[in-house]
């Protein structure tokens, strides 16, 4: 398979636009745009019966106390965890692309409503869990949510966009399901997949 990410080049940082979080006037961070960006993807193999796109970070702080801290910085060598920015399943096998916009414009607060969508099946994101305690925040992420790293942070983050071609119409998955949860049920369904990995960084030093 191959896949296009319009707007981001294979390990090049991602525009703005498609970010939750952005460099702040005077400030380190302020909401940024948060739109989805375009996916297209092609030489899908036979017997494709869904897709499913799953957006994830491998570098958050596991232990993120001291994120966004003034004063406090977060090593590039502390453990890291993955944290799913989108989870989309079920999506027709017919279906090749999903326009920007279409799953998020603009940072929703208290999160976007998982589950049936135009696009597929909606599974909730990690900003879910980040968020919690939040009271301007808080609530069930469902759909795209975009990069917003601690600006506090000494490594550059990376996000994988993965498209996966799946012999199955339906993963069987329903309610609040997760990234983690999304990713057990079709590792074994997978007939290929595309990635298309990009970074971004809000720590003004390695911008």
């Amino acid at each position: 398979m191959k896949l296009t990410v319009e707007g981001i080049k294979d390990q090049q940082p991602i525009p703005e636009t498609f970010a939750f979080g952005v460099p702040g006037d005077g400030e380190p961070m302020t909401l940024g745009p948060n739109r989805n960006p375009a996916l297209a993807w092609d030489e899908v193999p036979e017997g494709t019966r869904s897709f499913a796109v799953v957006v994830v970070d491998p570098d958050v702080p596991e232990d993120a106390s001291d994120a966004n801290q003034p004063g406090k910085m977060l090593a590039a060598d502390i453990k890291r965890r993955n944290f799913h920015h989108w989870v989309l399943v079920d999506i027709p096998a017919d279906v090749n692309a999903i326009e920007e916009g279409a799953d998020s414009d603009g940072v929703t607060a208290h999160g976007k409503e998982p589950g049936p969508s135009a696009l597929g099946l909606r599974g909730i994101n990690s900003f879910t869990d980040f968020l919690a305690g939040d009271p301007d925040m808080e609530g069930t992420y469902g759909g795209y949510d975009g990069p917003c790293p601690p600006w506090n942070d000494e490594r550059i983050h990376r996000y994988h966009f993965t498209v996966y071609a799946l012999d199955v119409e339906t993963l069987g998955l329903n309610g609040e399901f997760t990234g983690i949860e999304a990713e057990k049920a079709i590792q074994d369904h997978v007939l290929d997949k595309a990635t298309v990995t990009g970074t971004y960084t809000l720590n003004s030093d390695l911008r």
